[in-house]
């Protein structure tokens, strides 16, 4: 273990019990279809907390000093129900959301959540599509899961693997998981299908790597090598100063910049388009003799939120798993909604809220973090990640 993983924690702040005022609508102000936010960013991807608990202690995430025995994690009663979310989805729908992915904690922890798939798969798109419908997952339950989950209408999964050596991987997990059992859950996945992904330049079947330097960056060329050619999209994620748990310090980003030079020094890589508007991960494909791009050996992905800023074309929203809605994966507070959901609320009041937020919605934290001020930046009130998700 490094001497950086040994650093200590900075003590939680419960932002669960807060929320920030819902706007009132009245009947003049209605919000209905497509919409944009004070910076012309549209609404197109909504990430759904399904569970803030996680059978991991990822000590980027959710370290044990903090999330131990004794942490009081959220009643049941406080979860929306599969039903809530469902309500909700067509809200944002409405709105123009696209791409739903479920998140946690573990999403898999949560019992029953292919009921939840099935009731997601039947909803339809603006443009009378289904939905984009992903899942993230640290992927210890993905083997013994992932057939009903196809069956459920799940398409596409991440996966979080950060590194292939066993050692590296059970301290970063630090409950002693081996990543066999990870490897195995991937293998899985694609085997029943939930890699395939019709019409698209690259599968649905992704690995995740956050990269801390001095814990696990040496792992990079290894999982470069491991998953090239794979049809698996391997991508390298900045360690990120999301929450106030994870003693987060810049001189533990390695950054997108350098993964990429590392890996192309030994496997030639170039860039390739975005797939998708507001899509956070930089493309990079493995080169041929000729330096086209070799399809057979794949791509990288890089996600560079500390250094390179992806504000100004982000699409996202985030709702945790009681029904808060945040605007920023760096927020400080969210919108509650639930009130709405077990009110008297109707379909139209709710698709005006969310409306209302979202047209006054200014964030940009990753674009001021390195003009702010430590206390400016809200280090100790943010959200945590395993609260919102990724």
């Amino acid at each position: 273990m490094s001497e950086r993983d040994t650093h200590r924690t900075i003590p939680l702040t419960d932002l669960r019990n807060s929320g920030l005022a819902l706007p009132r609508p009245t009947r003049s102000d209605v919000v209905r279809g497509e919409l944009t936010d004070t910076r012309g960013r549209p609404l197109r991807d909504l990430r759904i907390s399904v569970t803030d608990r996680c059978n991991f202690r990822c000590n980027y995430c959710m370290p044990k000093e903090v999330f131990d025995k004794d942490y009081a994690y959220l009643p049941h009663g406080d979860l929306l129900s599969f039903e809530e979310i469902t309500r909700l989805a067509r809200q944002f729908i409405a709105h123009g959301v696209q791409k739903i992915r479920l998140t946690g904690g573990e999403p898999l922890l949560r019992k029953n959540l292919e009921r939840l798939i099935e009731q997601l798969a039947a909803l339809r798109t603006l443009q009378g599509q289904p939905l984009d419908i992903t899942l993230t997952t640290n992927g210890s339950l993905l083997a013994r899961k992932a057939q009903s989950l196809k069956d459920a209408g799940l398409r596409r999964v991440t996966v979080s693997l950060d590194g292939l050596d066993d050692a590296v991987f059970r301290r970063m997990n630090d409950v002693d998981f081996p990543v066999a059992d990870v490897l195995h859950g991937i293998e899985v996945a694609r085997q029943v299908g939930l890699g395939q992904r019709e019409g698209k330049p690259t599968g649905g079947l992704k690995v995740n790597m956050v990269v801390k330097r001095g814990s696990n960056d040496h792992e990079i060329l290894r999982m470069a090598r491991h998953f090239r050619g794979t049809g698996i999209v391997l991508r390298f994620i900045e360690f990120m100063d999301v929450g106030a748990t994870n003693g987060w310090c810049m001189d533990e980003v390695v950054p997108s910049a350098e993964v990429v030079r590392r890996i192309h020094g030994e496997m030639p890589l170039l860039a390739l388009e975005p797939c998708a508007a507001g899509e956070t991960a930089q493309r990079w494909g493995y080169a041929d003799a000729h330096g086209r791009h070799d399809t057979a050996a794949g791509e990288i992905g890089v996600i560079s939120s500390v250094t390179q800023a992806f504000c100004s074309d982000c699409n996202r929203a985030r709702l945790s798993t009681e029904g808060k809605l945040y605007l920023c994966l760096f927020a400080q507070h969210g919108f509650d909604l639930k009130p709405l959901l077990r009110g008297d609320a109707s379909d139209e009041d709710i698709a005006s809220v969310i409306g209302q937020i979202w047209q006054g919605r200014s964030d940009r934290y990753s674009e001021l973090r390195s003009s702010l001020p430590p206390d400016a930046a809200g280090g100790a009130r943010r959200v945590e990640m395993s609260y919102i998700g990724g």
